[in-house]
């Protein structure tokens, strides 16, 4: 892949993230803390998906570590709605 391909697709890689939350799959989670202790932002992921409620805090990276991390698979990206991205802050 040349460099101009390169810098394409991490463009698009950064407008996904930058325009999604991590959302859990509530249901199957068995609260190991996985997802908390590898965020590198120090959000208490676990805490979030207990609740059933998308990581929406403004110190979120979107870096992935929390949804690669999860050993039954149950976070992942889900684009937030315009209007509430007000909300995130950021």
């Amino acid at each position: 892949m040349d460099h101009v391909g390169l810098f394409t697709a991490d463009r698009e890689k950064y407008r996904a993230l930058a325009g999604a939350w991590v959302t859990p799959e509530s249901l199957r989670c068995v609260q190991c803390g996985v997802c908390a202790f590898n965020c590198p932002m120090g959000i208490d992921v676990r805490r979030h998906v207990w609740r059933g409620e998308p990581v929406t805090e403004s110190a979120c990276l979107t870096c992935g570590e929390c949804v690669q991390r999860c050993p039954r698979g149950l976070l992942r990206f889900e684009p937030f709605a315009p209007a509430r991205r007000e909300g995130r802050g950021g």
